[in-house]
C-alpha cells in the first residue's frame, strides 16, 4: 500500500499520455544562456543547444508532444537534432525517444537502456519494454563528454538518487547546467525507490554539484521553474533537513502514518509542500529509502 501511494505524481505523469489533451499543450522555449534554451510543455523539462553542429537536446517529454518539440526547435535551429540525451527512464522524459530517434543518436547512462529494453515495475504497475527505435545506442557508466557547438557538454551520472540511472548535463562555456530529476525546483522531489532511487544520493548529488558550478549558472531543473545555484543549494538544504526530521522519527519507533498525522515537515510545507508532490508522498519516500 505504501509502495503505491509514494509515487502517486509519477504515475499520474505516467498515464497522462492517455488521459491528457496534449493538443491543448503549449510548447514554450526561452533562451538560458549562450546557445542553450529550455523548452517548457508537459513533463520533464528540455534542454536545447544550437550551433553549427547542429542540435543537441536533453529529454524529450511525452511521444504525444514530440511533433510540436521538433516545430519549437526548428524556430530556434535550422539544423536537425543530433543527439537526444536522456537523464533517466521516466517516460516523462522519454517518451518522443522513438520520433527523435529516427534522426538523432540517443544517449543514456547504462540503467537507462535496461529499464527502456525489459520494462520496468514501479509502485504496483508494470511499464513495457520500449520499441528498439526508442532506445539508447550509446551508453555510459561513470560520465561523458560531447563537444558541439562550441560547448564541452560534460555527461555526469549520479547513482542512486531520483533513479539508478540519473545524469546531469553541465555547459561550462554557456554556463548552464541540466539536472534532470535530481532537481525539483520548488517542490518536494519523487524518489523511484523500487528502481534505485534514495534520498541519500539525491542529497550527494546536490552536494557534489553544488562545488563544480560557477555562481553565477542557470540551472534547468526537471520539473519547474528556471533556477540558479542559490535555489539548488536551498533545495539541499531543505532535503537534508526533511531527511533528518523523518530519521529521527523512525529512530523514535513511528511509522510513516503517525508521522503524517503528526504534520512532521510543517515546517517546509509552505514553500515545498504546493507543488505536485504533497507532503504525505514525500515523507513516504523518505521512509522507503531511510529503511
Amino acid at each position: 500500500m505504501r509502495r503505491t501511494f509514494i509515487l502517486i505524481a509519477f504515475l499520474a505523469l505516467a498515464s497522462s499520455a492517455a488521459a491528457q489533451d496534449f493538443s491543448k499543450v503549449e510548447v514554450k522555449s526561452v533562451k538560458v544562456g549562450g546557445n542553450v534554451y529550455m523548452l517548457t510543455g508537459a513533463g520533464g523539462n528540455i534542454a536545447v543547444l544550437t550551433g553549427d553542429d547542429g542540435v543537441f537536446m536533453i529529454d524529450d517529454q511525452f511521444a504525444p508532444l514530440a511533433p510540436k518539440i521538433a516545430e519549437a526547435i526548428r524556430v530556434l535551429s535550422p539544423k536537425p537534432v543530433r543527439f537526444v540525451l536522456n537523464t533517466h527512464y521516466h517516460m516523462d522524459h522519454t517518451g518522443g525517444n522513438q520520433f527523435f530517434g529516427a534522426q538523432a543518436t540517443i544517449i543514456a547512462h547504462d540503467n537507462v537502456r535496461k529499464r527502456l529494453e525489459s520494462g520496468a515495475k514501479a509502485f504496483g504497475r508494470d511499464f513495457p519494454p520500449s520499441p528498439k527505435a526508442a532506445l539508447p545506442v550509446i551508453t555510459f557508466d561513470d560520465r561523458i563528454t560531447l563537444h558541439l557547438d562550441g560547448d564541452d557538454v560534460r555527461i555526469i551520472h549520479y547513482p542512486d538518487a531520483h533513479t539508478d540511472g540519473d545524469a546531469i548535463a553541465y555547459f561550462p562555456q554557456s554556463k548552464v547546467l541540466h539536472m534532470g530529476d535530481e532537481f525539483f525546483n520548488g517542490g518536494y522531489p519523487i524518489i523511484d525507490t523500487e528502481n534505485g532511487g534514495n534520498v541519500r544520493g539525491l542529497i550527494a548529488a546536490v552536494d557534489k554539484t553544488l562545488p563544480m558550478i560557477p555562481d553565477d549558472v542557470k540551472i534547468i531543473p526537471g520539473h519547474g521553474p528556471l533556477g540558479d545555484k542559490a535555489s539548488l543549494r536551498a533545495y539541499g538544504e531543505m532535503l537534508e533537513a526533511t531527511s533528518a526530521a523523518v530519521e529521527k522519527e523512525l529512530k523514535a519507533g513511528k511509522t510513516a502514518a503517525q508521522m503524517k498525522e503528526a504534520n512532521v515537515l510543517a515546517p517546509w510545507n509552505e514553500t515545498w509542500g504546493k507543488s505536485f508532490v504533497k507532503a504525505d508522498r514525500y515523507i513516504d519516500e523518505l521512509v522507503a529509502s531511510l529503511q
